[in-house]
């Protein structure tokens, strides 16, 4: 396991790192089997040099507790649906939500996708498609099989790297594709601030340029005339029972000023 990453691809250990934590422990928040399976074969050291704080950790966690949420729901509602995964990295949502049917698709680089596959193998119900995300390439071939079939794509963690006009062209694009929803995770302007003066150094990625955010989910609504179903704070929903004083206080700010979110998306009016 030694191919090179870029700079952006290598945050993908980052929220694998807060799901192990998170499952070893604060169940209450979040248990991912899958990735306490995959520990052991994680580069060497990168658990024993991690510099993350509690805060750190659990907002990764919280992210995929949000996301396996929005994913239950949306199976609920919509069982012949599909799931598609924006920037796949190590995720391992379908392992925590499967349903036993549901067709779930995950796009990434295609250096990134060989060297998920170097530890994950596809999942039964799973296909791994390489290539740019913000390309039509992907959506073209989901729909030649799934032409009909509601889609969930969720942006987990991946919206953030990218120019506020490109994010907006992929969602424009993906209109033209039939019945989709998509999620993803996003920061305030402030939030923003925080990011890139604090948390990406903490998480051991000062490198990583950072430009998309989000002071309202109406105003981006607006820009691609896509309805808005939710836009809720990130921690609403995560149990904060016998966590480090620090980390609820942050976790505390953060929903009180907006400062990070989840932005849940029709793009069918």
């Amino acid at each position: 396991m030694t191919k090179k990453l870029g700079v952006v691809e290598d945050t993908l250990f980052v929220p694998m790192l807060g799901r192990i934590y998170a499952s070893e422990n604060c169940r209450d928040i979040l248990y991912d089997k899958k990735a306490l399976e995959l520990k052991e074969k994680l580069p060497e050291g990168l658990i024993e040099n991690d510099t993350q704080t509690q805060y750190t950790l659990l907002a990764s966690a919280s992210r995929s507790a949000n996301v396996d949420r929005y994913i239950q729901d949306f199976l609920s509602r919509s069982p012949e649906g599909i799931i598609v995964q924006l920037g796949c990295g190590l995720e391992t949502a379908y392992y925590r939500n499967d349903n036993g049917h549901t067709k779930w698709y995950g796009i990434d680089l295609p250096h990134v996708i060989e060297y998920r596959k170097g530890l994950l193998e596809e999942a039964e119900r799973e296909e791994l498609i390489s290539g740019d995300a913000f390309e039509k390439d992907w959506i073209e071939e989901i729909r030649k099989k799934h032409p009909d079939a509601p889609l969930l794509i969720v942006a987990s963690g991946l919206f953030y790297y990218f120019e506020e006009e490109k994010v907006l062209s992929l969602l424009r694009m993906l209109k033209g594709y039939g019945e989709i929803e998509v999620l993803f995770d996003t920061v305030s302007k402030s939030g923003m601030t925080m990011m890139k003066k604090k948390h990406m150094k903490t998480v051991g990625h000062p490198d990583a340029k950072m430009y998309f955010y989000v002071d309202s989910a109406e105003e981006l609504a607006a820009k691609i005339d896509a309805k808005v179903l939710a836009e809720e704070p990130f921690y609403a929903h995560i149990p904060k029972k016998g966590l480090q004083f620090s980390t609820k206080v942050s976790m505390v700010i953060s929903d009180c000023f907006s400062m990070v979110k989840m932005i849940h998306l029709s793009l069918n009016k």
